[in-house]
């Protein structure tokens, strides 16, 4: 596997080995020694999986204090994936990366403890895997308003199928000093 660092530190892009013939193809999805060497020191104790429709938006999410480290990939379909760095002593508080994720790519997205995360679909569908360092706890969930103009995301989408809950989350300025200082 090819391990690629982001301009933001602990955020990586894995590149599976895949061995592919005229019969379809074969790689290891998470093995985890591997994944200890390129960096990534959490373990995975939750799996999930979401199906959404083109046009969908979910995020800017994260957790406020059970922070998850997520692992991502897209098994059918394609979308356009982000990060935004929420960590309070990190020189890159506030940015983002973002890449494009499909089942033909077969990339790795590594979003480490301390980020927001959202994504939208680009395809008709897309099936999207995600592996969590923690398990999800709505009473501890949070978020941030997807086209909040701070972070200046250029979603490839001008009008997304949003939830109510994420029509209605915060913008990072309101939300900053509860980063900093804490939830409590």
């Amino acid at each position: 596997m090819n391990v690629i660092k982001t301009k933001i530190k602990d955020l990586l892009i894995i590149e599976p080995k895949v061995f592919g013939d005229e019969r379809g193809f074969f790689y290891e999805t998470f093995q985890s020694e591997r994944y200890k060497l390129a960096g990534i020191k959490e373990d995975f104790v939750q799996d999930n999986r979401s199906r959404s429709t083109k046009g969908v938006l979910r995020g800017l999410h994260f957790q406020k204090v059970k922070q998850q480290g997520k692992l991502v990939t897209v098994t059918s379909g394609e979308v356009f994936d982000v990060a935004v760095d929420l960590r309070p002593n990190s020189e890159t508080f506030g940015q983002f990366e973002h890449i494009i994720l499909t089942s033909e790519n077969k990339l790795q997205f590594y979003v480490p403890p301390g980020f927001a995360h959202g994504f939208c679909v680009l395809s008709d569908t897309a099936d999207f895997q995600y592996k969590c360092t923690d398990y999800y706890d709505p009473t501890d969930e949070s978020g941030i308003l997807w086209n909040d103009a701070s972070l200046n995301i250029p979603w490839p989408i001008q009008n997304p199928s949003l939830s109510k809950k994420d029509q209605e989350q915060p913008r990072l300025e309101e939300i900053k000093a509860f980063l900093i200082n804490g939830w409590n």
